[in-house]
């Protein structure tokens, strides 16, 4: 019985410490954009060169951290996409690339687009963190709950809302990614330009149709998930009733006796 307790309490103290491993990511994402977006602002302002160079170093190591993160959290459990862990990667290597982009005039004539689109995500990684805390808190609530407060059902139906209020901004800020590219590869064809032009143009657009395939396979899974939701409560709602006719029919003849 004590060996029983203390394997009980072994799992609570794990499950606590991935749930608050897994908080405070989404914390450091959050920080981290924040920061991000005050410096894309600096930068679209004024243009100083050190300035830009320590702005795209904080994405290096935002997203070489991100990636970093993602692995562990995958070792724990975390259903986390793979194309996520490898997003992040591509990322990194993107920004390794701007690091590197010479200041030339090519350069200055994409650099203003690059912030702004930065300011976007920024902004769409804020509405991200609020949707994913949402989430985590209202599992966390629903595995420790005590009593009916919060349910399986409940719980779908807000992921769907949040979820659907996110997709709009999820989808204009992938169509940005393809205008990158699309902007990238004109300069690369236009202008007099070094290799780092094509092969970002190249990055975006792929990084444009896994995040999109990626996003239309989870809203499938996730209809799917809610049809296989609504279908289970109603056959539980049918049976609950059936059974209640059932019992009021044996209790019937009783009362007439």
């Amino acid at each position: 019985m004590f060996m029983f307790k203390s394997d009980i309490f072994s799992i609570m103290i794990y499950i606590n410490s991935r749930f608050k491993y897994k908080d405070e990511y989404e914390k450091f994402k959050l920080i981290l954009s924040i920061i991000g977006i005050v410096m894309a602002v600096l930068n679209y302002s004024v243009r100083f060169r050190p300035l830009e160079l320590s702005y795209i170093f904080l994405l290096v190591w935002y997203y070489c951290t991100l990636t970093i993160r993602e692995s562990i959290l995958k070792v724990n459990g975390s259903r986390i996409k793979g194309w996520w862990r490898l997003h992040h990667f591509l990322s990194t290597v993107a920004a390794g690339i701007l690091l590197i982009w010479p200041d030339n005039e090519a350069w200055a004539m994409f650099r203003n687009q690059f912030m702004i689109f930065n300011m976007y995500i920024s902004l769409v990684q804020y509405l991200q963190f609020r949707y994913q805390r949402g989430a985590l808190y209202r599992l966390k609530a629903l595995g420790e709950r005590h009593n009916m407060d919060i349910t399986i059902e409940g719980f779908h139906s807000w992921m769907w809302r949040g979820l659907s209020f996110l997709l709009p901004f999820l989808f204009f800020g992938y169509i940005f990614q393809l205008y990158n590219a699309y902007s990238l590869y004109k300069l690369s064809v236009t202008t007099e330009t070094t290799w780092h032009v094509p092969v970002l143009s190249f990055m975006f657009l792929l990084l444009f149709v896994g995040n999109t395939f990626t996003l239309v396979r989870i809203i499938y899974e996730k209809f799917h998930e809610k049809v296989k939701l609504q279908y289970r409560v109603m056959s539980q709602r049918l049976s609950s009733q059936l059974l209640y006719r059932e019992t009021e029919g044996d209790e019937s003849p009783k009362k007439d006796e």
